[in-house]
C-alpha cells in the first residue's frame, strides 16, 4: 500500500471534480463543514472491475464478497477507513431473497445494485485535519502518476465549476393527501389485526430535469447535508444521497448500527425549535417506535454475532439536522471470524428502520400498498475495504436520476397510535426542503 499526503481542505467538491471525468466516480461525503457527525470523505473513480446487480440476482451480497476477494487483503490502519475495495449501493429490492420473499422485478431507473472494485481513494480525515491518496498494490503506476498529477493541480480555494441544472416541472406526488391517508389506514388495519407492530410506508416524488446533476447535488448539500451523504455517477444515471443515517459500520469484528426513528420538524423560532426537540425526546409514541426497530436490529445482529455480544449502549439520543430533529439509538455486536461483512449485509438488509417489525411481514405489506419499487431509496450506500473496515448508510433523503427523470421519496414508520394526516405531514416535512431546493431551479 502506498500513501501520498495532500493538503487538507474541506473543499472536497473540487477534489471530486478532479476525477469526475473518469468512469464511475463516487464521493462518500461526510457533509463537512455543513453537517456534523461524519469523519471521512472518500473519493474514488475508475474501478478495475464492477458488478451490476438485477433485482432477481441470486445471492447478491455473496457476489459483492466475490468481487472484493479479487483484491489482496491489506493490514488494518485505524486512521485509514479505505485502502482499496468495493464502493457502491444496494437497492431496497435486493433484500427480497434473504427475507424469503418473491423477487420484485419491477423496473427502476438505476440498476438494482452497483459495486465497483476501486484500487485507490482520496481520504480526507476531518478529525485529524489530513488528506491522503491511498493506493492499493493493484493500482498501476500510470494510474498513480495520473491521479497524483490531477490532485496536486487542484486549486483548493476555488469554488466547484458546474454546468447548469434545470428542473422542468414541480415534483409530482405519487399520492394525494386522501390516497396517502387511505394507505395508512390499511397499515393500521394490519397492526390492529396483529399482523405487524410497525411498517414504514413511503411514496415517490418525480420530475423531469436537464443539465448537470452535480450542480443539483451541491445545492442539496448546501441546504440538507448529512453525515452519510453520497454522489455517484454511472452510465445509466446518478444517485444523490443526503442521508443522516448509518446502517452498519465494521472495524474488524466490531459492529455498530445507528437506527433513526422519531421525527419532529425544525423551526426558525429558537424557542419553538427547542420545544419541538424536547417534545420529541419525551414522546412515548416516538420512543416506542424507535425501540421496536432497536429490537429488530438486535435480532438481525444476533443471527451472526457472537452470543452475548449484542448491546444497546445508547437509546433515544437527539440528533438535529437542517430540516428535522430525530431520535437515534446505537446497537453494537461482535462478528465471529467465520463471517464477513457481506454475510452481515445479507442477514440485516434492508435496514429495519425502513421496513418495520416483524420485518418479513412488514415488507410484504409494503409491497402490497406502495405503488412503485423503491430502488436505491431505502437501500444502502457505502464501502467494504480490503483492510477490514466497512461502513454503509441507509439511503434516505436520496434521489436517483436517469434519462431526464429525477425521483426522490419519503415516508415514515406507522404504529398503532399513528394518525394518518399527521403521518402524511411528517412525510412532507422530511422531504419538503429537498424538493424546494431543486424546485428553485425551475425556469
Amino acid at each position: 500500500m502506498q500513501i501520498v499526503s495532500l493538503p487538507y481542505s474541506t473543499n472536497t467538491a473540487v477534489a471530486f471534480q478532479a476525477v469526475a471525468d473518469l468512469p464511475a466516480p463516487v464521493w462518500l461525503d461526510s457533509g463537512r463543514p455543513r453537517a456534523n457527525g461524519g469523519r471521512f470523505d472518500i473519493i474514488s473513480a475508475d474501478p478495475i472491475n464492477a458488478l451490476e446487480l438485477c433485482a432477481d440476482s441470486e445471492q447478491p451480497f455473496g457476489q459483492v464478497d466475490d468481487l472484493l476477494c479479487e483484491l489482496e487483503p491489506q493490514d488494518r490502519d485505524p486512521q485509514l477507513p479505505f485502502c482499496g475495495g468495493v464502493i457502491g449501493y444496494a437497492g431496497y429490492e435486493l433484500g427480497m431473497q434473504d427475507n424469503f420473499l418473491p423477487f420484485d422485478t419491477r423496473t427502476t431507473d438505476l440498476p438494482a445494485g452497483f459495486f465497483g472494485l476501486y484500487s485507490w481513494a482520496l481520504i480526507t480525515d476531518h478529525q485529524l485535519g489530513a488528506s491522503h491518496l491511498v493506493f492499493h498494490p493493484a493500482c498501476t503506476q500510470p494510474q498513480k502518476r495520473d491521479l497524483i498529477a490531477r490532485f496536486t493541480a487542484v486549486r483548493w480555494q476555488t469554488e466547484p465549476r458546474c454546468g447548469d441544472f434545470r428542473l422542468l416541472a414541480p415534483f409530482a406526488h405519487e399520492f394525494s393527501t386522501a390516497e396517502y391517508c387511505a394507505r395508512i389506514e390499511a397499515v393500521l388495519e394490519y397492526i390492529n389485526a396483529g399482523d405487524i407492530y410497525q411498517a414504514n410506508f413511503t411514496q415517490r416524488f418525480r420530475s423531469r430535469y436537464e443539465g448537470d446533476l452535480f450542480a443539483a447535488y451541491l445545492a442539496l448539500r448546501a441546504n440538507v447535508a448529512g453525515p452519510f451523504s453520497a454522489y455517484m455517477a454511472l452510465p445509466q444515471g446518478s444517485l444523490l444521497s443526503l442521508s443522516p443515517e448509518r446502517f452498519i459500520r465494521a472495524d474488524g469484528s466490531s459492529l455498530q448500527t445507528e437506527p433513526i426513528k422519531g421525527t419532529a420538524p425544525r423551526s426558525d423560532d429558537a424557542d419553538k425549535d427547542a420545544r419541538a426537540a424536547r417534545d420529541l425526546q419525551q414522546s412515548a409514541k416516538d420512543r416506542a417506535e424507535n425501540l421496536m426497530i432497536v429490537d429488530l436490529l438486535r435480532n438481525d445482529f444476533g443471527k451472526l454475532c457472537r452470543r452475548g455480544s449484542v448491546r444497546v449502549p445508547e437509546l433515544f439520543q437527539l440528533a438535529s439536522f437542517a430540516n428535522v430533529h430525530h431520535l437515534v439509538s446505537v446497537v453494537t455486536g461482535e462478528l465471529p471470524d467465520e463471517y464477513g461483512y457481506a454475510d452481515l449485509l445479507a442477514a440485516c438488509f434492508p435496514g429495519g428502520s425502513i421496513t418495520g417489525a416483524p420485518k418479513r411481514r412488514a415488507m410484504q405489506i409494503i409491497r402490497e400498498l406502495e405503488l412503485s419499487p423503491r430502488g436505491i431509496y431505502c437501500g444502502s450506500v457505502g464501502y467494504i475495504s480490503s483492510c477490514g473496515h466497512a461502513d454503509t448508510s441507509i439511503a434516505i433523503r436520496t434521489f436517483s436520476a436517469s434519462d431526464g427523470n429525477i425521483t426522490g421519496a419519503a415516508g415514515g414508520g406507522i404504529v398503532a397510535d399513528s394518525q394518518p394526516r399527521s403521518e402524511h405531514e411528517e412525510c412532507l416535512n422530511k422531504v419538503r426542503m429537498l424538493l424546494q431546493t431543486l424546485e428553485n431551479f425551475l425556469p
